[in-house]
């Protein structure tokens, strides 16, 4: 059953209020960073620099240079110098791997690299870039970019001979690049390919201040690319306004298992601040990832804003129109939006459709855990995480938050401080997905996690609410669950498995004992709580079924949603009054603030910024 959220909540101030802070340039075009008082949502710290990537913010007054088609693109890269704009002639390809050098150039003086088409012949900044302006009036199982005539107006920049990345390198120190109006893919079928985008030592290499701006990053389909931009070692970036798709790993018989339009946060060298806003970000393993690899440096201060996280149907076996790789084999799906090694994330305005299970994953939409892919970290982290004005549709399940035990005992170093609240769950679907159909999982080993608050959420699983591992040996701190509307499901509240060392065993079933039994102190209240039944901590409201919470269906973008009835009336199917209107702990209504949520996703699927 698809519900989605509440209706008319009052978009009022956050729980814990914003401090008004004094912004600081940093430098003429990279950054601004908070003065003074450190930025919080709740527990979670906010970044505390933002990058600036307006065009404005990045001048290039040097000589405009036009580069042919049939011209040596590597040498024009070579003799650039600081403030000049190469313009690579529309409608042209180049072939091959492209250095990027390092440059004195400074916050006055980037280098532009951009297709020769005009300013007008581009989406105007801010608005997204489509394959329409690559040529493509449509991919199938995508959303329409309504593209009424395509017409090619993009310089392409293609990797055609066998190499495991490319066919864009930045060199070590590479710093000031904006690209602009490009196409970025490769050319060869049956062969892997690493990442389309990254510093030529991603290990221990730098790069600063780089600016990827309305481009089209793409795969082949049926083919292996395993990600479109790897951030590795590259601080001050910005990805906007640009359309990422057919990124894929290949099951059974292909080389890799998780699949990025963007990743990072895996090599030796700082990464961030980064500014990824209101792209379209297709992978099959995950849109967006930071960690998973032998990173020893955390990125921090990552702002995500207004993206669209997505995964056709047709790479879904059952699904009518399914697409196989070239292999004959489907495509590793495992989460939307995944953290391994990350500090300092703001999560906001985002839409993230589409996950299912059938792999290592079981249909989470996002899955907040540090570890990397050997089983142990001891150098990653994710803390200071707010998930805020998101909306999320079509998952096995919803939110899964871990941290696991290493190997050799070389735990993570934390999994704490999160902030996850007005976020709408919408059309949670455990059997269709493959996933569990529960809207929260807690997994805590060692380091237990800690200090997490999840408020004003809306979703309705099937089969419980809140599934938990906490094998740590200690009760878990600083939990919360508040001012939210959830089906209960069947379970509840119940252990995800574990064995004898997890805090849940067979003799404790009822809610508030597993509460008592496995956290200090949490605090579960304030909340619209369908189907549920047993032992239940106090200031809870209970309904038998969405007449009686007073929510009436609102058919939107082919999906149920469920709003509130503020008054008896509102609606034909209003017989009462919602139970939720006002009735939470800050005064505001129960559940996802939904015109906030609308407000900060308007123009996602679109592609314009708010």
């Amino acid at each position: 059953m698809s519900f989605a959220s509440v209706c008319r909540s009052r978009a009022l101030a956050l729980i814990l209020p914003i401090p008004f802070l004094i912004q600081v340039a940093v430098g003429h075009a990279a950054a601004e960073q908070s003065s003074g008082t450190s930025r919080f949502d709740g527990p979670a710290e906010l970044p505390r620099v933002q990058v600036r990537s307006a065009l404005a913010d990045t001048p290039a007054p040097g000589r405009t240079r036009l580069v042919k088609e049939n011209e040596n693109l590597q040498d024009a890269l070579n003799d650039a110098k600081c403030g000049d704009t190469l313009k690579l002639q529309a409608g042209a390809t180049f072939h091959g791997m492209f250095r990027f050098p390092q440059k004195p150039c400074d916050d006055s003086h980037w280098i532009i690299v951009r297709t020769s088409a005009p300013d007008d012949a581009l989406p105007p900044e801010g608005t997204r870039i489509t394959p329409c302006y690559g040529g493509v009036a449509s991919l199938p199982g995508r959303p329409d970019f309504h593209c009424s005539s395509p017409h090619n107006v993009m310089a392409k920049i293609e990797l055609d001979v066998r190499n495991d990345a490319g066919p864009i390198f930045f060199l070590d120190g590479a710093n000031h690049y904006r690209l602009v109006g490009l196409e970025i893919t490769r050319a060869l079928p049956e062969m892997h390919l690493r990442n389309l985008i990254e510093l030529k030592d991603i290990t221990n290499g730098t790069a600063n201040h780089l600016v990827f701006d309305r481009l089209w990053l793409h795969g082949l389909p049926q083919e292996e690319t395993k990600s479109g931009i790897l951030l590795n070692g590259i601080t001050y970036a910005a990805i906007v306004d640009s359309y990422f798709n057919d990124f894929t790993c290949i099951a059974g018989k292909g080389t890799c298992t998780d699949a990025q339009a963007i990743g990072g946060g895996i090599g030796r060298s700082p990464g961030g601040p980064y500014k990824i806003e209101n792209n379209f970000l297709e992978a099959s393993g995950q849109s967006i990832m930071f960690g998973g690899g032998g990173g020893t440096i955390t990125p921090t201060d990552i702002e995500i804003r207004h993206n669209h996280l997505f995964k056709p149907l047709i790479w879904m076996k059952e699904n009518p129109g399914f697409v196989a790789a070239y292999t004959g084999s489907a495509f590793i799906v495992k989460n939307n939006f995944e953290l391994k090694n990350a500090q300092r994330v703001l999560f906001e305005g985002n839409l993230l459709e589409n996950s299912w299970g059938g792999f290592t994953q079981t249909g989470f939409s996002v899955l907040l855990t540090p570890a990397n892919q050997r089983g142990h970290c001891p150098t990653c982290q994710v803390t200071d995480v707010t998930i805020r004005y998101c909306l999320i549709r079509n998952v096995g399940s919803g939110f899964q938050i871990a941290t696991v035990d290493g190997k050799l005992k070389q735990f993570s170093q934390a999994g704490e401080r999160y902030s996850i609240h007005d976020v709408v769950v919408d059309d949670i679907q455990g059997a269709a997905f493959k996933g569990f159909g529960i809207l929260l999982e807690i997994v805590s080993q060692q380091p237990p996690v800690k200090d997490i608050r999840f408020d004003h959420l809306t979703g309705f699983p099937s089969r419980a609410v809140l599934w938990l591992i906490n094998r740590g040996g200690e009760k878990l701190s600083g939990i919360s669950l508040t001012n939210s509307i959830f089906d209960a499901g069947k379970q509840q509240i119940a252990s995800a498995g574990g064995g004898k060392e997890n805090c849940i065993q067979p003799n404790v079933r009822e809610p508030s004992d597993i509460l008592n039994v496995c956290f200090a102190n949490a605090v579960v209240s304030h909340n619209l709580i369908l189907h549920g039944s047993g032992n239940w901590p106090e200031h809870n409201i209970f309904v038998k079924d969405s007449d009686d919470a007073g929510l009436w269906k609102s058919q939107k973008a082919g999906a149920t949603e469920y709003r509130i009835c503020q008054r008896k009336g509102d609606n034909a199917s209003c017989k009462k009054a919602s139970p939720a209107v006002r009735a939470a702990s800050d005064g505001r209504d129960i559940g996802a603030d939904v015109e906030a949520i609308e407000k900060a996703t308007a123009g996602v699927i679109e592609g314009k910024r708010p």
